[in-house]
């Protein structure tokens, strides 16, 4: 049997219960099932048993155990990820969904967050001082695991990706070590770690830089029919091209929710919708959205002032856990004429009701940070694109796979090479993709902290020969 794949036995796990101030949750224990699932219902694994850490002590017993018996391990933090890498069948979960700690110092502008908490428990502690720092627009996902893929939001434009704003971050190495990776200490670990996935260590805590932003903020939707999402995204692309970068504006297609704000005859129809954002002072985000507003005949404007968190959490009702999903992703330096139309084309043949094609507006202050700075590399792209494909019934997986990867390959002509790595669905082996031209750099420092290939269950970077 090859290295750390082998199924805890009952001496593994007693060993490990013996100096764990966690819960320790095996199939017949209750909690089990809800301990295994995760957000994305086509993940049904069962693990040998779940670890869920009390702290840092509980994280090193975990991994030494991990180790000294080859097992096969997963990490949870959020247990957000699409393609349900934490966790594993047969294995041992790592589980941090415990340690939901954050202590923001306002003096100092920075918070330190535990690998548990998720983006709303984060917007709670920093928003109380009016400050923030760019993280991702789903508030039930969990800042470990966007962080680690590179993490982006509203604020990106002006504040850069979630890794641009990581301090430091202390992390469990795969012999058990708790190390400290800054700019001082283990800096190439912190270059890893800000991109590079789960590959080199499980943090225990990370350290971020804040912002000011809020509490109020301009923020809003504009919805177009369908019929006119041509028209609207050339002037669209040719709006966000000339924005600063307090501003930046979204875009959806998708069958209209029942949202209060749109005519019920609008309901289930195609549309395009706007998702506008502005982060700096209200007044003067007014005077830039202007033109944005004015343009066509749209079924409903939906702009005005919410506190951030509300915004923060906006689009929650239509991510719950628990429906099946796949992703795909791409990256553009900028939106052809012929990419506009290929999704348009598509949006108006969705396989389903919650489908949507999303694209998010980057460039700003996330394309001035050299590619090679972080192990996240897509500095280039403006847009990202997410083929966010979601249904309810296990029949229809075929059906719903296939169109995603169709419209995927209809887009890749316009697109970028690369892909983000946190849009990856399961078994869609797309890691050099995702790191570019920092996938060799990875393996040397995979080869260094993780030689044996421990952490394993993600988006894999296998260490250097």
């Amino acid at each position: 049997m090859s290295i750390h794949t082998k199924t805890p036995d009952d001496g593994a796990i007693a060993r490990l219960g013996a100096g764990f101030r966690g819960d320790l949750l095996r199939p017949d224990d209750v909690g089990y099932d809800e301990a295994r699932s995760v957000w994305n219902g086509m993940i049904d694994r069962r693990p040998a048993v779940v670890a869920r850490c009390a702290g840092v002590a509980d994280v090193i017993e975990a991994v030494n155990v991990a180790r000294e018996n080859d097992l096969l391990v997963a990490v949870r933090g959020g247990g957000h990820n699409v393609a349900g890498s934490a966790v594993c069948d047969d294995g041992l979960v790592i589980d941090l969904s415990s340690m939901r700690s954050v202590r923001v110092d306002p003096s100092r502008r920075t918070a330190r967050v535990e690998p548990g908490a998720t983006l709303a428990e984060f917007d709670h502690e920093t928003q109380a001082f009016g400050l923030a720092t760019p993280v991702g627009f789903n508030s039930t996902t969990g800042i470990a695991g966007l962080t680690l893929g590179g993490g982006f939001g509203w604020l990106s434009r002006k504040y850069g990706m979630t890794v641009d704003n990581l301090a430091s971050a202390d992390v469990v190495t795969a012999d058990g070590e708790l190390v400290r990776a800054s700019e001082e200490e283990n800096r190439d670990l912190l270059w890893g770690i800000r991109g590079g996935g789960g590959n080199f260590g499980i943090v225990t805590s990370f350290e971020f830089r804040l912002h000011d932003v809020g509490p109020e903020i301009l923020s809003g939707l504009i919805v177009h029919p369908h019929d006119d999402a041509a028209d609207v995204l050339r002037f669209v692309r040719e709006f966000n091209a000339g924005v600063p970068d307090d501003l930046v504006v979204w875009f959806v297609l998708r069958k209209a929710p029942p949202l209060p704000f749109l005519p019920e005859d609008v309901h289930g129809t195609d549309v395009l919708v706007l998702a506008a954002f502005y982060a700096g002072d209200p007044v003067a985000g007014e005077a830039r959205m202007e033109p944005l507003r004015e343009f066509g005949d749209p079924i409903a404007d939906v702009i005005g002032p919410h506190r951030y968190v509300e915004w923060q959490q906006a689009f929650d009702p239509l991510l719950e856990p628990g429906a099946r999903n796949y992703w795909k992703s791409h990256n553009f330096a900028d939106l052809t004429d012929e990419a506009i139309d290929t999704a348009v084309e598509y949006a108006a043949r969705l396989p389903s009701p919650q489908t949507e094609l999303a694209f998010a507006r980057l460039g700003g202050a996330v394309t001035r940070v050299p590619a090679d700075a972080t192990a996240y590399p897509h500095r280039d792209a403006e847009y990202v694109m997410n083929v966010h494909t979601r249904w309810e019934d296990p029949a229809r997986d075929d059906e719903c796979v296939t169109w995603a990867r169709e419209f995927y390959d209809a887009m890749a002509p316009y697109a970028l090479a690369g892909t983000y790595v946190n849009f990856i669905s399961e078994g869609e082996d797309d890691e050099s993709s995702a790191y570019g031209d920092n996938y060799e750099r990875l393996t040397e420092l995979k080869r260094e902290y993780d030689p044996t290939n421990l952490f394993r269950t993600n988006q894999n970077v296998e260490p250097a020969d």
